[in-house]
């Protein structure tokens, strides 16, 4: 039990890679090849192993401080983001941009400013007092964003949001596309007669109600004014939405299908068709957007929804971060789109026979 003991110089504490070289017989110089990668070609495969073997056996990690100032990097990559605390969709584009930060040997410091621009600002003069390697600045619905002060500093990429000056590349769902493939759920299942409700004047309300009349216009088909109601975001408007379209109207003239604006709208949709004797999918399909996690796939029936690729955006950010940060050089502020993938459920069926 001694063994291992016996063969640190440094004792109980912290191994250093001189214990390393020790265990394994073999010089410091080695030790350093192969933990600031630059073994090949000046060791061999085997003397790389037992160097590998013996800092396992020791526990030893390298200085990521010391590692950094050598190499001038952190192996840290800040990011901020507006509500991290509040999104249910922060939790995935937060394991994207870590887990790809964690397969190339960098960690993640994170900060919420809550969305206040005086904390964003301090945030970032934070990270960069700390001397990250670059940041991402993440919004947690997509917005045109002021760019906080301090971030044209360093490597900088944007995630789920775009920068008002058009400054700085960024990362973001192709919610026109996502509206499309929204409507072409209903379109192959033979529905003609289709309304969609929720959202707003935000640019993924504006974006998905364009992709949405593309597909439909492309069947010459085309919605009628008072079938598309922006009754905002949430269940209760999704609710009144619905009943504006569907109350009292006779089943032969009423929409056989809804796109919503997100799923907490399809839930106020779905509340409504309950209410009215409406069955779904038989008398009418139902169409979310979102993929909200805890939700979508608890509701009566389960949702067909577009998703948001929120983890996607994250390692796309991070994947852009780390490849600007290895070459040194910073991309144009160009926008990459990710597809909204389809996750199929129960809320759409065939349209009904006339």
């Amino acid at each position: 039990m001694g063994g291992t003991g016996e063969k640190r110089a440094t004792g109980s504490g912290r191994p250093t890679s001189r214990d390393v070289a020790r265990l394994a017989g073999v010089s410091h110089t080695a030790v350093s090849f192969v933990f600031n990668g630059r073994a090949e070609g000046n060791l061999s495969p085997a003397t790389q192993e037992r160097i590998r073997r013996a800092a396992a056996e020791l526990g030893y990690r390298p200085d990521p401080v010391a590692r950094g100032l050598r190499r001038r990097r952190t192996a840290v990559i800040g990011l901020v983001t507006d509500e991290i605390a509040s999104s249910p969709f922060a939790g995935r584009l937060l394991r994207g941009a870590m887990e790809t930060a964690w397969d190339s040997e960098h960690l993640v410091l994170t900060i919420d400013s809550g969305g206040d621009p005086a904390k964003e600002d301090a945030a970032v003069a934070e990270l960069l007092d700390r001397r990250v390697d670059g940041i991402i600045y993440a919004a947690m619905s997509l917005r045109r964003v002021r760019v906080p002060e301090g971030l044209h500093r360093t490597h900088s990429v944007l995630a789920n949001c775009l920068p008002e000056d058009d400054s700085l590349p960024a990362v973001i769902p192709a919610e026109r596309a996502g509206g499309r493939t929204a409507a072409r759920l209903l379109l192959d299942e033979g529905h003609r007669r289709v309304a969609m409700v929720g959202g707003q004047d935000d640019i993924a309300s504006v974006d998905r109600l364009r992709g949405f009349r593309d597909a439909l216009r492309a069947e010459g088909i085309t919605v009628p004014k008072e079938w598309v109601v922006r009754s905002g975001g949430e269940i209760n408007g999704g609710y009144e939405g619905a009943l504006r379209v569907l109350d009292g109207v006779p089943a032969a003239e009423r929409p056989t299908g809804v796109f919503c604006y997100n799923d907490r709208v399809a839930a106020g949709v779905l509340h409504a068709a309950t209410r009215l004797g409406i069955t779904v999918p038989g008398d009418l399909s139902v169409v979310g957007y979102d993929d909200q996690e805890h939700m979508a796939a608890f509701l009566t029936p389960p949702l067909t929804s577009v998703a948001l690729p929120h983890r996607a955006m994250g390692d796309a950010a991070a994947r852009l971060l780390l490849d600007t940060i290895d070459t040194g050089r910073t991309p144009p502020a160009t926008v990459r789109r990710l597809a909204c993938p389809v996750i199929s459920r129960a809320s759409v069926g065939p349209a009904p026979s006339p």
